[in-house]
């Protein structure tokens, strides 16, 4: 098996059940339509809010961000690459925990006029938190058994066994 059919074969592994289909249908659908909204609502989602959060070049990375995440979570959805889409996904989600919510905890928060505390953090943090849980899960066992990643995986398999 040549080195780069090795290095796909251990990329496309998939260890999950097929009921791991349900964990990237949410994680996948999820990013694919918070990318999108970057674009369509670029105010209150996009620019706009990178912008209101202190991050630098905010049209530049709000782009990225839009960009990575509607082309993770269609890999995601499709269960292709699966493992490799999931990575940008969990430091995304760790961007936005650290930048819009963790600041929750001391107060201060520009996007959360009013809120403060554990609880005001919890409660608004807890997409990013299910995200990030998702997207681990998936970079740990793979994408499942119905996913193009098992389909692709069981073709490398075969064409290296003999006959």
């Amino acid at each position: 098996m040549t080195q780069a059919r090795t290095w796909l074969s251990r990329l496309t592994y998939t260890s999950a059940p097929g009921a791991a289909l349900w964990i990237r249908f949410y994680v996948g659908a999820i990013f694919l339509s918070e990318g999108i909204l970057k674009f369509v609502r670029t105010a209150s989602l996009g620019t706009g809010r990178f912008d209101k959060v202190g991050i630098p070049a905010p049209a530049f990375f709000a782009t990225l961000d839009g960009v990575f995440e509607i082309g993770c979570g269609l890999l995601i959805l499709a269960g292709l690459l699966t493992r490799l889409a999931a990575v940008p996904m969990v430091i995304d989600m760790i961007c936005a925990l650290a930048i819009t919510k963790l600041p929750l905890l001391w107060g201060h928060v520009a996007l959360f006029k009013g809120e403060t505390g554990w609880w005001d953090f919890a409660h608004e943090s807890r997409v990013e938190v299910a995200q990030l849980c998702g997207s681990v899960f998936l970079l740990i066992v793979g994408a499942g058994r119905y996913s193009l990643d098992a389909s692709l995986q069981h073709r490398l398999t075969a064409e290296a066994t003999p006959h």
